[in-house]
């Protein structure tokens, strides 16, 4: 009977070294907001293909959690989640998280580039010359927690941040208690196919643009560099690859 039992013990013992390693899960956070081409709130888009696939080359499950952004922000701060996505960067956002290449900033493991840009009333004397804002008739408004609120005040513009959906503060803008919008990419056209697209204009050259990345966590990093490591590599090598080049240039999202 001892042995009997000793044989079912080895064999249990056996069966549990057998059994597949359960996959690492990473949580991620991203602002609960659409940024076509690069993502959705339900979870599409660019910025999504690319990190599944990350996912795939190092056999990861990844958390996905929209949140509103300064929640997300505030999250990965306080190492509540692995990582974010996707995040310019500032130097205060490199307090709050890890960026690719430490203190200088590994540009080339980026998940993409996008814009942002100036509006202006259509008839507003308004102007951007790629260099300097000027003849504004009242703050710029920008979106609560968007780092081209670091351009303006760099530009010692008057600004306001403002908790609200861009087409929000068109109709600020609009309404004059605004003196112009800095407005991200992806809402810029989707305003320019809407009702209000007649009454404003969009001046060029961008404001600025700006690589943007999936950070990760101080304590993640510290604790496995290596993997942290392993990760935005793998950031680097699926958004080069062939399949999510030509995926990108579909999609009409710039690299």
């Amino acid at each position: 009977m001892r042995f009997f039992r000793l044989s079912v013990a080895l064999l249990f013992a056996s069966s549990l070294l057998t059994l597949p390693a359960a996959a690492e899960t990473l949580r991620l956070c991203f602002e609960n907001k659409d940024a076509r081409p690069w993502r959705t709130a339900e979870g599409d888009g660019l910025d999504f293909t690319l990190l599944r696939e990350v996912a795939q080359r190092l056999d990861l499950q990844i958390d996905f959690q929209a949140l509103p952004w300064k929640r997300c922000l505030a999250m990965l701060q306080a190492n509540q989640v692995d990582g974010a996505f996707s995040v310019s960067y500032s130097p205060a956002r490199a307090r709050m998280a890890a960026f690719p290449g430490a203190a200088r900033v590994d540009e080339s493991k980026r998940m993409h580039i996008a814009s942002y840009f100036l509006v202006r009333k259509k008839g507003s004397d308004l102007r951007w010359d790629g260099q300097h804002i000027s003849n504004q008739q009242g703050p710029i408004g920008y979106q609560l927690g968007y780092s081209v609120g670091d351009f303006l005040r760099d530009q010692k513009v008057p600004t306001q941040e403002l908790n609200m959906p861009a087409v929000d503060i068109i109709r600020k803008l609009l309404g004059r208690q605004l003196g112009g919008a800095a407005v991200f990419g992806s809402d810029v056209e989707s305003l320019t196919k809407g009702p209000l697209s007649e009454q404003f204009e969009i001046l060029q050259p961008p404001l600025v643009s700006k690589p943007y990345y999936l950070v990760l966590s101080h304590a993640l990093v510290a604790a496995r560099p290596q993997r942290a490591e392993q990760i935005w590599s793998a950031v680097e090598a699926a958004r080069t690859s062939a399949e999510f080049t030509r995926l990108r240039f579909k999609g009409g999202g710039a690299d």
